[in-house]
């Protein structure tokens, strides 16, 4: 399971996807029983699942915004993954 890097740049926050999912798979060759691959949040679930992503959370996509700001979660990074 990953979070991406914390922005609305999709060149910025892909690759981390395609690194979780090159370590997955040099996993499941070691250990052929995993199965899984979480990744993607309701911003970047389509990059996620095009990664490869069997699950992904999209709380906010469901259930709407978050009552405290994104700050509160990620203190010191901005939208923009700085």
């Amino acid at each position: 399971m990953t979070l991406a890097l914390f922005s609305s740049d999709m060149a910025k926050v892909r690759p981390c996807f395609t690194l979780l999912r090159r370590l997955r798979d040099e996993a499941v060759r070691r250990v052929p029983d995993i199965t899984g691959l979480s990744m993607g949040m309701s911003g970047d679930f389509e990059d996620a699942i095009a990664e490869g992503a069997t699950v992904v959370r999209v709380g906010q996509a469901i259930f709407g915004k978050r009552p405290t700001p994104d700050s509160f979660y990620w203190p010191g990074a901005t939208r923009d993954g700085a």
